[in-house]
């Protein structure tokens, strides 16, 4: 099992190539950068963790941005979009974004993708809130056919274009892993529709741990004719607990990210230092 660490990367935190070479140097094995292009005023979507929401959320650095540079600082440590908001970005360009990464990283790119929960944002970039999830199945389809084919085109209900050209291809093949977020059950059906792995929020509101719904999902996996070996689970939100870092392990789960604050070196580097301890008891 890996263990990944993810960070709201702002002007105020740790720079990415700093964090990147922390990490790698401590056996994590993948840098995660979340994505919000802005927080609107109006606010009409909740939080979903509850209460307000977090400066970070609002600070956010561009996370293609961000995981080059820790890409570049970093020979062997994977770097993933954690996660990439789909539903609101054009698959053309993001593709090519994708396929560029991955090239400048030698393919250590990981493409954590969802589709959103903050209506208002997504309204900002012409995106009707209640056909993301549609409209997010239809970009990745689409980026696939980008990604693969040397002339791709792709028609759908709501992404349509004639064959066209695009390079780089992504060094990895077919193209990087596509890891769905999102809870149980509705993301889950999402990763083994278009995805190549799974990755939830340790705790729900709709319920306790995940770790006790992973059967579930292999079995679901199996429904879909989806070899669950393909479809690998990442856990978001890692504890500093041994039994159940050695429990999620036993469980099969490839990989748990460790969520980090926005926050300089003398914050961070202690709390790596722990998890690097953690690593070495759980390996």
């Amino acid at each position: 099992m890996h263990i990944g660490a993810a960070m709201f990367f702002t002007d105020y935190s740790m720079a990415p190539g700093e964090l990147g070479k922390a990490l790698e140097e401590r056996g994590f094995d993948s840098l995660w950068a979340p994505e919000h292009s802005h927080i609107p005023m109006s606010r009409k979507s909740p939080f979903p963790s509850g209460g307000e929401l977090p400066k970070k959320y609002y600070d956010a650095m561009d996370p293609f941005v961000t995981l080059t540079a820790a890409a570049v600082a970093t020979k062997t440590l994977k770097v993933g979009t954690g996660i990439c908001l789909i539903a609101q970005r054009d698959p053309i360009q993001t593709s090519k974004q994708v396929s560029s990464i991955d090239q400048l990283s030698g393919g250590r790119f990981l493409f954590g993708v969802g589709n959103g929960w903050n209506s208002d944002e997504m309204e900002n970039h012409g995106t009707v809130y209640k056909t993301r999830h549609k409209l997010a199945r239809e970009r990745i389809e689409a980026m696939k056919e980008i990604w693969t084919k040397s002339k791709a085109e792709y028609h759908g209900e709501l992404v349509n274009f004639d064959p066209m050209m695009s390079w780089p291809k992504p060094v990895q093949k077919p193209h990087p892993p596509i890891i769905v977020g999102g809870a149980f059950p509705y993301g889950a059906r999402r990763a083994l529709r278009y995805g190549d792995g799974w990755m939830p929020h340790r705790v729900r509101k709709t319920y306790a741990d995940v770790s006790a719904l992973i059967p579930k999902f292999r079995e679901m996996a199996k429904e879909a004719d989806r070899d669950p070996a393909s479809v690998p689970v990442t856990i978001w939100g890692a504890k500093e607990d041994e039994s159940l870092l050695k429990r999620d392990r036993d469980d099969g789960v490839e990989r748990i990210i460790v969520s980090l604050d926005s926050a300089k070196a003398d914050k961070i580097l202690p709390e790596l230092d722990r998890w690097a301890k953690l690593l070495r008891a759980v390996a």
